[in-house]
């Protein structure tokens, strides 16, 4: 049995954060990743035509919070870049999220922006829903009505969850924003942009400390049994864990499919969706994310599949329940002072990249 002072399981932005923060307290972390690179979900890479990709889908950071956007600062310099997204309906490239101008290229009117809430409200007031919305499909539809719904996110949904949006819990439903204004970035959070020399190099100037060691290609689960540590932070699926005591928890994966093109762009903006054409979701083309020269260019197909790597938590009923159980035990791991169980795998919860490092630096500064 080897020992150590601080064992941290994943080297994603959890674990990174995690390591770096022990390390910092005087603590000797070793660092145990089943892959073969750092940086977890936010790995990136120069490909052949010299172009950043995101190996598991695009990635833009966005935070309000200061004390983040300063630690992620100390890793690395940040290219300005505000993310803007089109959604490809009825043959045309229309800005979303929906706002004045989507309202405006969509139906060839001319409101201004203070008769967006009338006409969103009039939307809705012609729709059916509960009012005391239960479901995704509830709470997308009592903010703009049936119409949008249908136009934007209906079949968006059922291609990313491959269910019924009647049977998504309300809470998917928080992340989509609806403007009243004129602002077209996806994100409105005050700090945004990309890591300069991407991910990768960010989480790699992380895990640089005389304190911690990393190994890459080793599975946490194959070797549990030859080490301990006064203190371990899990970052890995919360199921596997526990041996699937209360049952397994659903997690829905990504086929992404990189194509290189002879040209200089393939699209009008970095992610176009396609919630009602073919049967990908959305196409990101990397070279607008740190505006890489090369007479060639790169993009992604993402195609939503069942199984596979873990990239989407699923928030039904039934998973819900199951999180509840698992997290009653994490509760009493945590509760003796030798677990943490930080990110959205040990979490089974959503969080944005600014989100995981906020509970990393939660979870570990009262360690």
């Amino acid at each position: 049995m080897k020992y150590f002072e601080a064992l941290v399981v994943g080297a994603g932005l959890a674990g990174s954060t995690a390591a770096r923060i022990l390390a910092e307290q005087g603590r000797k972390v070793l660092v145990v990743e089943k892959h073969r690179h750092i940086a977890g979900h936010c790995h990136d890479a120069r490909n052949e035509a010299g172009i950043t990709i995101h190996t598991y889908g695009p990635h833009i950071f966005h935070t309000n919070n200061k004390t983040v956007w300063d630690f992620v600062h100390r890793f690395t310099e940040f290219r300005y870049f505000q993310h803007r997204v089109l959604s490809y309906v009825d043959g045309r490239f229309i800005p979303f999220p929906i706002q004045a101008d989507t309202i405006n290229e969509l139906f060839g009117t001319s409101i201004a922006t203070q008769e967006v809430s009338d006409f969103l409200a009039e939307e809705v007031r012609q729709s059916k829903f509960q009012t005391l919305p239960a479901t995704f499909r509830d709470v997308v539809v009592s903010q703009v009505g049936e119409r949008f719904y249908s136009l934007f996110f209906e079949n968006y949904t059922r291609k990313q969850w491959g269910l019924d949006p009647t049977l998504l819990s309300a809470e998917v439903a928080s992340r989509i924003p609806v403007r009243t204004n004129r602002d077209g970035r996806y994100f409105s959070d005050r700090y945004q942009g990309i890591p300069a020399h991407g991910y990768t190099a960010m989480v790699d100037e992380m895990l640089n400390h005389p304190n911690i060691s990393v190994l890459l290609g080793l599975d946490w689960f194959n070797i549990k049994d030859e080490i301990a540590a006064d203190l371990t932070v899990f970052t890995g699926e919360l199921d596997q864990f526990f041996d699937y005591k209360h049952g397994k928890l659903e997690y829905r994966s990504l086929d992404l499919v990189y194509q290189t093109f002879d040209q200089e762009r393939y699209q009008p903006a970095a992610v176009v969706n396609y919630p009602n054409d073919y049967d990908w979701t959305r196409i990101t083309e990397y070279k607008y994310f740190l505006e890489e020269k090369s007479p060639k260019t790169t993009v992604c197909f993402e195609y939503p599949k069942a199984s596979g790597e873990p990239y989407y938590i699923v928030m039904t009923k039934d998973n819900m329940e199951k999180r509840a159980l698992y997290m009653q035990e994490v509760e009493t791991l945590e509760s003796q002072g030798h677990w943490r169980f930080i990110g959205r795998l040990a979490e089974y919860k959503y969080y944005n990249m600014d989100q995981v490092i906020a509970a990393a630096l939660q979870k570990i500064a009262g360690v």
